[in-house]
């Protein structure tokens, strides 16, 4: 059984990373509701598509997912976006916060850490 409502926006410059990230959620019963290759076309999609959750890589082209989330943030303040990355941050948690990230996952760890992160952020 399909839960309702649990609608994704996926952005990451890699096209493996995404396929693998849109298969994991849907086999977790979210629904990918579209992908992006970079933060302007996530700003773009989100607001197009309205996810109740966002997955932003940090290193991607004409737009990173820093500088793309408080844009995100603006239009759909309680949406819980997530910041998936390889890169260690150098930022505050109170910055992140100032930018609408939720939280922050590595993509070092396994996959379903971003996954739980995602279901505990459904669960609030």
């Amino acid at each position: 059984m399909r839960r309702t409502g649990r609608i994704v926006l996926i952005a990451d410059d890699n096209a493996a990373i995404r396929r693998h990230l849109c298969e994991t959620f849907t086999l977790h019963e979210f629904q990918v509701c579209a992908e992006a290759t970079n933060g302007k076309e996530a700003i773009k999609k989100a607001a197009e598509c309205r996810p109740k959750l966002v997955i932003l890589d940090l290193a991607m082209p004409l737009m990173n997912g820093l500088e793309a989330a408080p844009e995100i943030h603006k239009s759909l303040p309680d949406v819980p976006i997530i910041l998936y990355t390889l890169f260690s941050l150098n930022v505050s948690r109170s910055e992140l916060e100032a930018r609408g990230i939720t939280a922050v996952v590595s993509k070092s760890e396994p996959i379903e850490n971003l996954i739980e992160k995602a279901e505990q952020l459904f669960q609030t």
